[in-house]
């Protein structure tokens, strides 16, 4: 029986589709890639967008996706060549272009390469309308290169675009990571002038306090936030407490978020080990990262995996909290307070191995009835 022309047609479409993915597979492989990607589900987010790549199927947009999600894996070097490999296809729109070269510095800049982010920061002040994101984001990379003046000039212009609590924090710890606070505190002073208008205010007003470590103003403006409404100011009312020394406090303050917030848990979890820890309970701190860790999205992993290598070296399990250590490292490269943990952990691991030196030879050695004499 000989195949019609119909027919070939449909087989030649069924094999490519078995090669490539059919329409609508690949569009909802793209589609569920975007959703894991706004869950915080990263490692699934850029197995969809390679697997997008591979279909050909919006490229630029998968080969962005995948950058993304590589960054926020802590692949800073994969997230340059995704966004490379994506600048570099025909036809890239201009507004996509803007928004990859911006991706590109940021991946840059955490990779420890501030000449090439500078570089794709010049580009973007060249062909491109500054905002204050764009200020903010030149403004790091100057920092990072000591450039200390044009940092502070672009700090300034991006908080002259955009004077709210959000962009005053992202400089005063731009600032902080600098050991330069001092630089950083004005922009916090200056938007505390600012009157509060609702509870996200007060709450941000009280979270600016906690970083100048006023404490007493960071409570009165939390409990505000708290009596308007506000969940987020709970867990922040702990952390003051925490910093306080009134663990019994931050310990009501953290459960009551846990009661009254529904998606994440993991923040309240997290507190409550704190808690533990601050009150010596490391057992009863495992119990709390463990919860927390299966409620967590990426973003909210990090702070607890590192809680948990200090829960487990506050109980002298120096061994476990080694190999967490070196597991964390690989997720979190750039973290340089888990570095000296390492560092510390190795050397107490060492410290505990070294044997007791045995006798020179010929050296007599007492019996214990000497000993038992000697002693007595």
């Amino acid at each position: 029986m000989k195949t019609g022309k119909i027919g070939r047609i449909l087989a030649v479409c069924i094999g490519a589709s078995l090669l490539t993915g059919c329409g609508s597979e690949k569009q909802n492989t793209y589609k569920q890639a975007e959703e894991n990607l706004e869950q915080g589900s990263y490692q699934e987010a850029l197995t969809g967008y390679e697997t997008s790549v591979s279909y050909s199927y919006k490229t630029v947009e998968s080969l962005r996706g995948a950058g993304i999600a590589k960054l926020r894996l802590g692949d800073y070097q994969g997230a340059v060549e995704s966004f490379t490999q994506a600048l570099s296809q025909n036809r890239v729109k201009k507004s996509i272009r803007q928004d990859l070269l911006a991706y590109r510095a940021t991946a840059q800049l955490k990779a420890g390469l501030p000449d090439d982010a500078m570089a794709d920061c010049q580009t973007l002040a060249s062909d491109y309308s500054m905002n204050a994101d764009l200020y903010f984001l030149t403004g790091c990379v100057a920092l990072a290169m000591d450039a200390y003046d044009e940092a502070a000039s672009n700090f300034e212009q991006a908080y002259g675009e955009k004077a709210d609590y959000d962009m005053a924090l992202q400089i005063y710890e731009a600032y902080q990571s600098r050991g330069m606070e001092a630089d950083g505190t004005r922009y916090l002073e200056a938007i505390l002038k600012t009157e509060p208008g609702n509870a996200e205010d007060y709450c941000e007003r009280g979270r600016i306090y906690y970083y100048m470590q006023d404490y007493e103003n960071a409570r009165n403006e939390l409990t505000k936030a708290s009596e308007k409404g506000s969940v987020e100011a709970l867990s922040l009312l702990g952390m003051v407490c925490l910093a306080q020394n009134d663990t019994a406090a931050a310990r009501s303050m953290y459960q009551d978020y846990l009661n009254a917030e529904e998606s994440r848990k993991a923040e309240g979890y997290n507190g409550l080990a704190l808690c533990d820890i601050a009150d010596g309970d490391y057992q009863s701190a495992l119990v709390n990262i463990a919860s927390g860790l299966e409620a967590a999205d990426t973003d909210e992993m990090q702070e607890l995996l590192f809680n948990e290598i200090v829960a487990y070296e506050k109980q002298l399990d120096f061994n476990t909290a080694f190999s967490k250590a070196q597991e964390y490292m690989k997720m979190y490269p750039d973290d340089q307070e888990a570095k000296k943990e390492l560092e510390f952990l190795q050397s107490r691991i060492a410290q505990e191995n070294v044997e007791e030196p045995a006798p020179e030879e010929g050296q007599d050695t007492a019996s214990a009835e000497e000993q038992t004499s000697w002693e007595g």
